[in-house]
């Protein structure tokens, strides 16, 4: 058993809160996106927070450093969108690789900071980030075409095998692939996941489970009151898409607040075999697109959800803050975790 499987049977696991939103706070232009490196690059960059990991390293630093403090004991890198298929908005592909071994890294300096003022006692992990990327493979981007796809399965598992080798070299912990709304990407970057690490196994000196795998974590997103991924899938179809994998855990993301996230988590609890997540985001948005649920709102959601037993790992999406980590934390840190059900198989 690894330490990480150790510690999530000993204690309820917060992860961190939104990348973006905190970026945001910086207010950053154009020519901050650049850096020196990009100044003269033949597009505009602006947006691409991917890229701040190496523009801008000590900015991200930063922004992990904080949900550290704040009491995340998991805390994802800055490659949300850092694959070749996502980069092509910036004529970047040939940076996804690059990208990927920063943003590990530089959520490893985080770490390393914290242990050089805080101590070990606590073990914090680097979950690599893994996006849903901007193509789908389920659905047609063309009305008039349903047969069309604008990207192949192979092209997809490329991609993220690529971001996979990033990730490994620059040093996470756990696979998070996260923000599912469509379960084929997923199972692509499952796929490449297992094939990476059947060519490259894991030492367990290293964090490598008994296959030689760092352990995967999976992060679908119900999009709306239908209770359905945006490719169509109820919870308990995706959750059937994706055991197979043998995750360390399966949860929800994003597109919900947790008051309306809450009778979800209830059924995956029952339906998972392995350790369940949810990291809502701070409610829903308002009319400017921002978000009003203030931490310990938020916080009070999840408390429940913990005293109820539905959940292993916790923490915020969108619009949440190292606020909201703090508050959940405090919430949750005398909580027994949920216990793993031993669901029958049957036909």
């Amino acid at each position: 058993m690894t330490y990480l499987e150790q510690a999530l049977q000993q204690r309820i696991l917060v992860i961190d809160g939104a990348m973006g939103t905190m970026i945001q706070r910086h207010k950053l232009q154009e020519a901050d996106y650049r850096g020196e490196r990009f100044a003269n690059w033949h597009t505009d960059v602006k947006g691409n927070n991917d890229l701040l990991s190496i523009t801008q390293p000590e900015i991200i630093i930063g922004i992990h450093l904080q949900y550290l403090e704040a009491g995340a004991d998991i805390i994802e890198t800055n490659t949300f969108s850092a694959t070749t298929i996502a980069m092509a908005d910036y004529d970047m592909q040939s940076l996804a690789h690059e990208l990927n071994v920063a943003s590990a890294q530089c959520a490893k300096e985080a770490i390393s900071r914290y242990y050089a003022k805080h101590g070990d006692a606590h073990k914090k992990f680097v979950a690599g980030a893994i996006g849903p990327l901007n193509k789908t493979l389920s659905l047609s981007p063309d009305v008039n075409n349903p047969g069309f796809r604008a990207v192949t399965f192979d092209e997809v598992v490329t991609a993220y095998t690529e971001q996979i080798d990033g990730l490994v070299k620059g040093g996470v912990d756990i696979i998070l692939i996260e923000t599912i709304f469509d379960t084929l990407n997923a199972k692509a970057a499952i796929f490449a996941a297992k094939q990476y690490f059947r060519q490259h196994p894991v030492p367990a000196n290293a964090g490598g489970n008994s296959e030689g795998a760092l352990p995967i974590m999976i992060s679908g997103t119900i999009t709306d009151a239908s209770g359905r991924t945006l490719s169509g899938q109820t919870l308990e179809a995706f959750y059937t898409s994706v055991a197979h994998a043998n995750p360390l855990s399966v949860g929800l993301n994003c597109a919900l607040g947790a008051q309306e996230m809450r009778g979800h988590i209830e059924e995956l609890s029952g339906l998972a075999a392995c350790f369940t997540s949810a990291y809502p985001n701070a409610g829903l948005p308002n009319a400017m697109g921002e978000y009003d649920e203030q931490p310990h709102e938020t916080a009070h959601f999840i408390e429940e959800w913990a005293q109820n037993g539905w959940v292993n790992i916790v923490g915020g999406c969108c619009g949440t803050t190292p606020d909201h980590i703090k508050h959940i934390a405090d919430h949750v840190k005398t909580i027994k975790p949920r216990p793993r059900p031993v669901v029958e198989v049957a036909l």
